[in-house]
Formats: C-alpha cells, sequence, structure tokens
C-alpha cells in the first residue's frame, strides 16, 4: 500500500496551503494531475513518489489529502451514481495483477498521466492531505478546481453517460500479454503514448462511428476496421452499390455479313470514275482532344456540321434508354417528371406514355382517355428513351415508345408496329413487305428504313436478330437494376452518323485519326462491306494540311456563324434568333435586277429560299421560324417560291412543316428541335451583356 506524501516535519502551518472542506455528497473524481507531476512506481510494487517536474526538492504538502480523496470520490455529472458507487478501491480488494491490468487500460487510453494512477496507492484521509491542483500550484485551476480523476490502480473504468470516448479496453480484451507486476509506463508530457523501455507507440481507439465490435482488432493491430470495410464492399455516390457497376450496354454490330454475289456487289458499290468513287456527299471527321467534328458536304458546300464533346453524357443523350423513377406528375400540365440520373429531370408527357388499357379500370373511352394520374404514380419505375436533348432550363423529353435503330430497320420492342418507308418505290415495298413476314418476329415490331432498298433477305434477318439480341440485354439489365440510370448508350458521333447517312451517295469518308478510323471501318464492314474501301484515313501531317482546310470546311463555318448571309446575286439573309421562334428576313440588298421590279423580287425570293433551307440544317434551327420574303403581286410567282422552298427542305432528313405565303407576305414553318443549334455549340453567353447584344450605361441607372 503506497504510503501519503507528506511535508517535513519543521514546516510551519503557515506556509501550509488551506485545505478544502469535504463535501457532503459523494466527491467528483479528477481525470489527472497537472502535466508537471512525474510519477514512478518501484517494481516491487511499492511506494511511488510525486514531485513537480524540474523541481525535487520542492516540499510536497501533507494536508488536504483527505478533502482530496473526497474530491475524488466525486462522481462525474451527468452519470450514473450507481454504477461507480460499488468500485472497490486498491487498498480495499484487488491483487498486484488487478493493479496492472488497470494501470495497462488506462496508459493506453488516457495520455496526460496522473500521481494516483500511476501506482500509488489510496490517497491519505488525514488533514494534511491536499488538492492536486492546490499541491503543484497549477496555473489556470486557481482555488483547487480540479478535471474530473481517471479510476485509481486496480479499478476498470466502466463506461457512463457523457463519455467523449468508449471505456478503455483490458490487455486481455486488446490482445495484449499482460505486463509482469511492478511494470511501470512512462507517464508526464510528451510520454503518455510511449512505453518506458522504449517500446511501440500505444494506437488509440478512433472516435465516432459504427462497428465497435471490431474495437478489439482495430486497437492493436488496426486490421479489424479494414477487414469489416472490406466485407461491406464499395458502395456508389448514389448510395446503392449496384449503380456504381451497372454497365450500360452498347450497340451490337452482329457478325460480319456473307460476301454479296458479284452482281449484287457491284450495284450497291457505287458509280466510280478513273478508279475512284464519285458520289454527291463527301463526310469528313475532324478529332481533337475536346471535341470530334464531323462535317457533311454536298460537293464542296458545307450542308450540316455535328460537335460532340466528352462531357456530353448530360446533354448529347439522344436515343438513349434510362431506367427512370418518376418523381411527381402534374395533372394540369399532363406531364410527369422522371429521374433518369442527368442533372434535371425529364419530363414525359401523357401522349409518350405507354399503358395496357386492361389495367385501367372504366369503358373503353375511359380507358383510351385516361389521364397520366391514373398512368403513372410518384416513384414508380419505368424504361423510357430520350427523343430531346436538355435545351437551355429545359430537361429532355422521354417516351416510353422505345425504339432501336439498326442498319435496315427499326426495331420497336413488345409493340405490334410494322411498316416500310414511303421514300420507296411501291414495287420495292412490295418485295420488302414479303421478307418482312418471314422475319418479324412474335412480340416485336419493325419499320423498314429507306436504306433497306435492294437489301437481300439474309441482311435484313441479320439485321433484326442483332436488334433483338441487344434488346434482350438492355431487358435483362432492367430486371436486375433498382435505381434510375443508363441502360443503353448510342454509339459514338461519328459512328451514329455514319448509321444514319453513309449510302453508295457518299464518295467517301475522310478521318485524321487512326483508332476513330478502324472503328468506323469495322463497323461499316460489317453492315455494307461494299463501301469499306471509301472510308480512309488522312493524315495531316503527310498531306500538310488539316482536313477541315483542305475542303474548306472552317471558312464555311465561319459563315454559317453570322447573322448576314449573301446571296449569290447580291442579296441577303437576317437570320435572328429569339426565346420563342426564329425570325428571317430576306432583303435585295445588292441585287437590282434587269428586267422589272416583279421579275427581280421573284428571282431573289428563289434563291433566299434554297439557301433559307441549306441555313435551317446547317445550323440545325429548330421550333417556329417565320420568313419575311420580299412582296411579290403574282399569286403564281407566290405559289412557286412556296414549292421551290419545301422541295429544298426535302432533302433534310428533320420532319418540317410549312404554311402557305400569308397576306403579309410570311412563311410560317416549324422544324424538329432535336439539340442545340450550331451557334449555341460554338460559343457561350456573353458575361457582361448576358446574351441581348447591347451594354446599359450604368452611370445613368444609378
Amino acid at each position: 500500500m503506497a504510503e501519503p506524501i507528506v511535508g517535513p516535519e519543521d514546516e510551519g502551518p503557515e506556509s501550509r496551503p488551506t485545505p478544502l472542506p469535504a463535501a457532503p455528497t459523494p466527491p467528483r473524481r479528477s481525470t489527472g494531475a497537472p502535466p508537471d507531476v512525474a510519477v514512478a512506481e518501484d517494481r516491487d510494487g511499492g511506494a511511488a513518489d510525486a514531485e513537480p517536474a524540474g523541481a525535487a526538492d520542492a516540499e510536497p504538502a501533507d494536508e488536504g489529502a483527505a478533502d482530496d480523496a473526497a474530491l475524488r470520490k466525486r462522481r462525474r455529472r451527468g452519470s450514473r451514481g450507481g454504477r461507480s458507487r460499488s468500485r472497490h478501491r486498491a487498498g480495499e480488494a484487488g491483487g498486484p495483477d488487478d493493479d496492472d491490468d488497470a494501470e495497462d487500460a488506462d496508459g493506453a487510453d488516457h495520455p496526460g498521466g496522473d500521481a494516483a494512477d500511476a501506482g500509488v496507492g489510496p490517497p491519505p484521509t488525514g488533514a494534511g492531505a491536499v488538492p492536486a491542483a492546490v499541491a503543484t500550484g497549477e496555473p489556470g485551476r486557481p482555488g483547487g478546481v480540479e478535471a474530473t480523476p481517471r479510476p485509481a490502480v486496480g479499478e476498470v473504468r466502466k463506461p457512463q453517460i457523457g463519455d467523449t470516448r468508449p471505456a478503455p479496453a483490458t490487455s486481455a480484451a486488446a490482445g495484449q500479454t499482460p505486463r509482469p507486476p511492478g511494470a511501470r509506463s512512462a507517464v508526464g508530457p510528451g510520454a503518455a503514448d510511449e512505453e518506458e523501455g522504449g517500446g511501440a507507440p500505444r494506437r488509440r481507439r478512433r472516435r465516432g462511428g459504427r462497428g465497435r465490435g471490431e474495437r478489439a482488432e482495430g486497437v492493436e493491430g488496426g486490421d479489424g476496421g479494414a477487414a469489416a470495410g472490406a466485407a461491406r464492399g464499395p458502395r456508389g455516390r448514389g448510395g446503392r452499390g449496384s449503380r456504381g457497376e451497372r454497365q450500360p450496354v452498347e450497340m451490337l454490330t452482329g457478325e460480319p455479313l456473307a460476301e454479296p454475289d458479284p452482281e449484287t456487289l457491284e450495284r450497291r458499290r457505287g458509280r466510280e470514275r478513273k478508279g475512284r468513287p464519285v458520289g454527291r456527299y463527301l463526310m469528313a471527321v475532324h478529332k481533337q482532344a475536346h471535341a470530334t467534328q464531323i462535317a457533311v458536304l454536298e460537293g464542296r458546300v458545307l450542308i450540316e456540321h455535328y460537335i460532340s464533346r466528352p462531357q456530353d453524357d448530360a446533354n448529347q443523350i439522344d436515343g438513349n434508354l434510362y431506367l427512370g423513377r418518376v418523381q411527381n406528375v402534374l395533372p394540369g400540365m399532363e406531364a410527369a417528371f422522371v429521374d433518369i440520373g442527368t442533372p434535371k429531370n425529364a419530363v414525359l408527357y401523357r401522349g409518350d406514355v405507354r399503358f395496357d388499357t386492361e389495367d385501367v379500370e372504366g369503358g373503353s373511352s375511359a380507358r383510351s382517355q385516361a389521364r397520366i394520374e391514373h398512368l403513372l404514380k410518384p416513384g414508380q419505375i419505368i424504361v423510357c428513351q430520350v427523343t430531346k436533348n436538355p435545351i437551355a432550363h429545359k430537361g429532355a423529353r422521354l417516351t416510353q415508345e422505345v425504339s432501336l435503330p439498326g442498319r435496315f430497320v427499326v426495331f420497336i420492342p413488345n409493340s405490334s408496329t410494322y411498316g416500310i418507308s414511303k421514300r420507296l418505290s411501291d414495287d420495292e415495298r412490295k418485295r420488302l413487305r414479303r421478307i418482312l413476314d418471314d422475319v418479324k418476329p412474335g412480340n416485336h415490331g419493325l419499320i423498314v428504313r429507306t436504306a433497306a432498298e435492294g437489301a437481300s433477305a439474309d441482311e435484313l434477318r441479320r439485321d433484326v436478330a442483332r436488334l433483338a439480341a441487344q434488346w434482350a440485354q438492355i431487358d435483362a439489365l432492367a430486371r436486375r437494376t433498382t435505381g434510375p440510370g443508363l441502360l443503353y448508350r448510342e454509339p459514338d458521333l461519328a459512328v451514329r452518323v455514319i448509321r444514319e447517312e453513309f449510302n453508295r451517295e457518299y464518295r467517301g469518308v475522310v478521318i485524321d485519326d487512326a483508332a476513330l478510323y478502324e472503328d468506323v471501318r469495322d463497323y461499316v464492314s460489317s453492315i455494307s462491306p461494299e463501301l469499306a474501301d471509301r472510308v480512309e484515313h488522312y493524315d495531316a501531317e503527310e498531306e500538310g494540311l488539316p482536313v477541315f482546310e483542305r475542303h474548306h470546311v472552317h471558312e464555311q463555318l465561319h459563315k454559317a456563324i453570322d447573322r448576314k448571309v449573301w446571296l449569290p446575286s447580291g442579296g441577303s439573309l437576317i437570320i435572328e434568333r429569339t426565346e420563342a421562334l426564329t425570325v428571317i428576313d430576306v432583303n435585295t440588298g445588292k441585287n437590282v435586277g434587269t428586267s422589272n421590279l416583279e421579275e427581280t423580287v421573284y428571282r431573289n425570293n428563289l434563291e433566299a429560299a434554297d439557301e433559307i433551307a441549306r441555313q435551317l440544317r446547317l445550323r440545325d434551327i429548330g421550333g417556329i421560324i417565320v420568313i419575311d420574303f420580299i412582296d411579290m403581286e403574282i399569286a403564281q410567282n407566290r405559289s412557286e417560291v412556296v414549292r421551290v422552298f419545301r422541295e429544298a427542305l426535302a432533302r433534310d432528313k428533320t420532319r418540317t412543316q410549312v404554311f402557305d405565303i400569308s397576306e403579309l407576305g410570311l412563311v410560317e414553318m416549324t422544324r424538329k428541335r432535336v439539340s442545340e443549334g450550331l451557334v449555341e455549340s460554338l460559343s457561350d453567353t456573353c458575361p457582361t451583356c448576358e446574351g441581348r447584344g447591347i451594354v446599359f450605361d450604368r452611370s445613368l441607372l444609378e
């Protein structure tokens, strides 16, 4: 049993600190001695001497020990006193082993060190006992105010309400080898985490979090938490582990087609002149690190331009299939907003909802006119396809009529749709209908594309089989997925444009990137082997000019982003885009004509009609379009201008609708808007004028 520390016998009472009165209630325990007390314990478990660090000759106090003991017994505020009242002091119960275990546990959890916790026996109960803060003269704690103490030697402190860290674990619980009795630990400043014998520093238990069941492994070796984390597995940002691991279905190319007979191969190969392919169109592909540009030229005139960027997975999503979750249904708008995993929720209108009439209650009329709130519910999971890219502040537009485009047919799952392109001749339509009767799947629909002209039965069968296998993968992915996300991604822009456009009318496709060239050539070889030799790799270093410079694409792009377009005869077009519509004004400009005003205006309007159709296609202008032609007096001239305009628009694959010239000389038309236009894709909004084109004089507005 450790002896109480007393001062010299000749010390006067006036030099001793005044003891604190004993509290009548169970005293509060102190957390530890001040950091300037160095404590040493003898290896036999004997008495220990507490001395101020750096002052070995200081005279320790011998009064106030009883008060210190009383204060140490005071329970911590907020804790349950019943749990600590039955604790045994080291002098009352417990042998050397208990002392060592308690000391080991305390050393692992409490970095500061304390004289009472480093092997010192029960504190004295005499009048000479002095609180540690008073005896050592610790600054910052006047009047003997002390912190909450730790348990004395021989005790194992139990967890209490208000603790900020878990209760200390014993040596056995932590997997440590118990130290022999009398082994001492270093306490005091700078010695909390290290054994006196130079051992490895102790690892402290991490605070907070769950999973403390593994703390026995985590305290000593630190492997328990890692093992538990590995067992739980990774989780995605969305909170579901499957979402981070899900990979969307890519387009399948299918097996290469069998080599057709020489007559068919010659017919599909197209015209050649002096060993070089001849065609009306040319496609130039320019690959950059931040974007891929595709230009389509008719002769030498630029008619279409596409831009694809790596970050367009959230903006260029037309044709992608998603598994969406209905967020809310708006009966007043007859629409529903659907979360498909993009930054903005997509919109699904009532006309694009697909449902089974037998699932709707009521009569036949009620089933056919079912409201959207009866068909969709918030939280419902649906499979949908994007029909329009998000534009400005508007989200993407969706449909439940899913379709997968192929080279010759469009595959419509779970539908009875059946059709053939109206651009084909009647004889060709009859031939294709006989073939489709044999290759059409039982539960799916098909639409034959214009590119199927002259296609054999084997080619159509392979195209349908490839699309059916692709849909089977998409359907399987949708069934095992629970959260919204991408199911099917359309291929790269170059492959997508070639799938939609490339035919024997193209004299070639030139690509300045070797890797992209290989991908495109492999795809063309699998769907149209007779056209594979028209895909060429353009080496800019060998040619000496970039591919766009060689074909004068850059020069025409600069003209396409200007608001004013000049006509061959000297007239001009002014193209202005607004939030609601696009306005095109036709002017005679420098065109003065030769005969009379009516003839001059008529010829100028004919040139404008053809150029307007090209500009709409090149600039990808959609929505409502109003054209202000120059007034013509003769009705036949007005009708002829509209006819020429419609013929020019017929070469545009985007759906358009044109009305006759009104009494004011205006032509109203609409063009389907799929994505943002050319000007928007090549520019950013001006931060100064915010897109208005004017700057206000702020000094007059203050």
